[in-house]
C-alpha cells in the first residue's frame, strides 16, 4: 500500500485537492482511503462519502495535531491495509508552522495558497521545507507574476521539492499529480519508521526527542483514534 502524507495551513485547499486527485487515481482503477486528522470538527468526512471513499476522522482535542497524528499513524496504516486499498492519504491540519508531519521514505505533500502573502513559504517549518511535493493553490485570483514570485519563495524555503500548481476545485493539475502519487514508494508497515524532523514540544515521548513509531515508543498524554467500520 502506498501511503501519502498531506498536510498544510487550514483553508489552503487540501481537501478539496485530494478528493480531486482521488477521482483521478480511481479513474486508473486504483482504490484509495483516507484518513482525516483535525482539532475540533471537521465536516470533511461527508465530502469523501460522497465521493465513496472509505475515511476515518480522528479529533485531536486539546492535544497537538503533529502529536495526535503520529501517535495514529500505526494505527491508520493498518485500517488501511484492512480496507486492501492501494492508496492511504491522511490529511492533517497544520496549525502551527513548526508542524512536522512527514516520515521518512513516505510520500510527502504540503498544500499552501497564493493568498498567505510572499513571505509565507519562509515562515513554514518541515511541514514545507521537507515536503517531497509542495501545490500551490487558488493560482486563479492573482496574477502570473504574484504566481512565480511564490513559486519563487516556496523554491528558496525548499530548493529540492517538486512544485505544482493545481486548481483543487476544477481538477486542473490533479491528473498530472496522481501520476506522480503512482511513482510512491509502498510500504508494508509503518512501525519503526522515522519522522524526517522531530515534533514541536508538548507532554509525550515525541516531545523529548522520539521518532520512532508503534506503541512501546509512545509515553505520556496520547490518544486515539476510533474507527467506526
Amino acid at each position: 500500500m502506498r501511503l501519502i502524507t498531506f498536510s498544510g495551513p487550514p483553508s489552503s485547499g487540501k481537501t478539496s485537492v485530494i478528493i480531486s486527485t482521488i477521482r483521478a487515481l480511481k479513474n486508473n482503477g486504483a482504490d484509495v482511503a483516507v484518513v482525516k486528522m483535525d482539532c475540533l470538527t471537521s465536516d470533511d468526512k461527508e465530502l469523501y462519502q460522497k465521493e465513496n471513499v472509505p475515511v476515518g476522522v480522528g479529533l485531536s482535542g486539546n492535544l497537538c495535531p503533529d502529536h495526535f497524528f503520529i501517535t495514529n499513524i500505526e494505527e491508520c496504516f493498518e485500517w488501511g491495509i484492512k480496507k486492501r486499498v492501494d492508496y492511504l492519504i491522511t490529511e492533517s491540519a497544520g496549525l502551527c508552522n513548526r508542524c512536522s508531519p512527514h516520515i521518512s521514505g513516505v510520500m510527502a505533500v504540503c498544500v499552501i495558497d497564493n493568498l498567505m502573502g510572499i513571505n509565507t513559504p519562509k515562515k513554514i517549518g518541515p511541514m514545507l521545507k521537507m515536503a517531497d511535493i509542495v501545490i500551490i493553490t487558488k493560482g486563479d485570483i492573482v496574477s502570473q507574476a504574484e504566481r512565480e514570485v511564490f513559486a519563487f519563495k516556496v523554491r528558496q524555503a525548499n530548493s529540492k521539492c517538486l512544485i505544482l500548481n493545481v486548481n483543487g476545485i476544477t481538477g486542473q493539475g490533479c491528473t498530472e499529480f496522481a501520476t506522480i502519487l503512482a511513482q510512491a514508494q509502498e510500504h508494508d508497515a509503518v512501525t519503526g519508521e522515522k519522522l524526517r524532523f522531530s515534533m514541536p514540544a508538548a507532554v509525550c515521548s515525541y516531545c523529548l526527542g522520539e521518532k520512532k513509531i508503534g506503541k512501546e515508543y509512545q509515553l505520556g498524554n496520547t490518544r486515539k483514534v476510533e474507527f467506526h467500520d
